[in-house]
Formats: structure tokens, sequence, C-alpha cells
């Protein structure tokens, strides 16, 4: 795999490979063209930004970073983001990388779905929340070049209903465990798409709890 998209180059250890493999076999296409494109997202605005960054564990949070969606890395009652960075976890430790590098990659997938506290950490956190928010939510969309974006899009499309597909993704891989979404961006796919769902409140929560005052 020495695929070079955008000027990036994709990761060809045996890990990264092992890890390609591994999403490929987990994931249907939608998710893995997500997770191959967020990762180049991410590279390329660290390279925008002058970021030293490891191209490896990169790849590795952004391969990883949905796995919590999928049925075979879904617990009944983690968030969705902690599923796969355990995923992630497990599978650097298989392949004996430093703690605080595999610290990092479950960061980066933990918090992917956090805005505003990613972009403030190591680069491995920062670039993999840059990553996602491009793709999903076209965040600094402009700042990439309509030949960066059309090159990597080539490679690994976006499905005509993209938009609307990634949403129902994300319900499917929730809608059986809605209290992981409090305080998160999830509840409002829930909101949208679970027409029993039932948004948990943050005030009501403090002000129901067993403490007389």
């Amino acid at each position: 795999m020495t695929d070079l998209i955008a000027g990036i180059r994709v990761p060809d250890s045996a890990m990264a490979r092992a890890a390609t493999q591994l999403v490929r076999d987990t994931e249907d296409d939608l998710l893995y063209n997500h997770s191959r494109r967020v990762f180049f997202w991410g590279a390329l605005t660290g390279e925008r930004k002058g970021l030293k960054y490891d191209s490896e564990l990169l790849y590795i949070g952004a391969m990883f970073h949905d796995m919590g969606l999928t049925e075979a890395h879904s617990s009944p009652d983690l968030r969705f983001e902690v599923d796969g960075a355990n995923a992630a976890r497990n599978f650097l430790r298989s392949y004996g990388v430093p703690q605080q590098d595999i610290d990092d990659v479950w960061a980066a997938i933990a918090l992917h779905t956090t805005p505003g506290i990613p972009e403030h950490m190591r680069p491995t956190i920062a670039l993999v929340t840059a990553g996602v928010e491009m793709d999903v939510l076209g965040i600094a969309y402009h700042d990439f070049s309509h030949e960066q974006r059309d090159h990597v899009c080539a490679h690994h499309p976006r499905e005509a209903n993209f938009k609307e597909s990634i949403i129902d993704h994300f319900a499917n891989g929730i809608i059986k465990k809605p209290l992981t979404t409090l305080g998160n961006v999830k509840a409002d796919v829930l909101a949208l798409k679970d027409m029993n769902y039932v948004r948990q409140n943050f005030c009501s929560i403090i002000l129901g709890s067993a403490w007389p005052v």
C-alpha cells in the first residue's frame, strides 16, 4: 500500500496494512471511505499548519474512529467513541506501541465528537478531529484546494447521499444506548432519527439529584 493522494502518502508499515484490512473487513464502504478521507484531511491540515505529527498514529486514529459504530466493536453501554478507542488501544498494544502513543490515539478517537477540546491537544488528537470535522461538517472546507478535495474524493468517494447516510450510520450505532448521548453531539442524531428518544437535560439531572439542596 503506497498510495499517494493529494500529496499525502498512506503509511506502509505492517501495522498500518493490518489496520486497513481490519477496518475494510469490519466496516461497510461508506464508513471505510469516510475513515480514509479523515486521514487525508487530518494530514493535510497538519501540513498546512506546520505541525509535526506521526503519520502512522494519525492513520490508526482515523481508521478506527468509527469502529464503535459496528456490531463487532459495540458495547452495550459505552459511548461509541470509547468503543472505537478501546478497539484501537487493543490493536496498538498487540504491536507493542509505546503507551503515550496509545494514549494519544485513544484520546483522539474518544474525543472526536467533543468540539473545542482536541484542537488544543497533541497533533494526533487534534488532527483526527480536524479530519472528522472537515469530512462530516465541512469545517475548514475552503482551506483545502479544489485539487486536494477532488483527488481525495476521487480515490475515496462520498456517496451521493453521504450526508443523510452518515447520520443513519450514527443513529444505527447508538440507538440501543441513548444514555450515551448525554452532553455530546449524538443527542442531535437521535432527536432526528428516533421518535421515541427523550433528550436528557443536564439541569434536570442536577435539580433531580439526591442532594437535598
